[in-house]
């Protein structure tokens, strides 16, 4: 699995867990909403910083988007 893959589950899951809409989590972390979708769907790969304003905006530590869970 890539690490972008990895991401995008680990952002899909702790979203899910949290019971947020993409909506919710970009109204949060102050992004644009299309741009959560695109990150679960792996268009784009997420920077440090945009890493860091998603764990904020739901609460956990940064490094939860890396952990492999498979």
């Amino acid at each position: 699995m890539s690490l972008r893959e990895r991401v995008a589950r680990n952002l899909r899951r702790a979203r899910h867990e949290k019971s947020m809409s993409q909506e919710e989590l970009a109204h949060r972390a102050h992004i644009n909403r299309n741009y959560v979708g695109m990150l679960e769907r792996e268009e784009f790969a997420a920077s440090v910083d945009m890493l860091d304003k998603l764990a904020l905006a739901l609460e956990l530590d940064p490094i939860e988007f890396l952990r492999d869970e498979d």
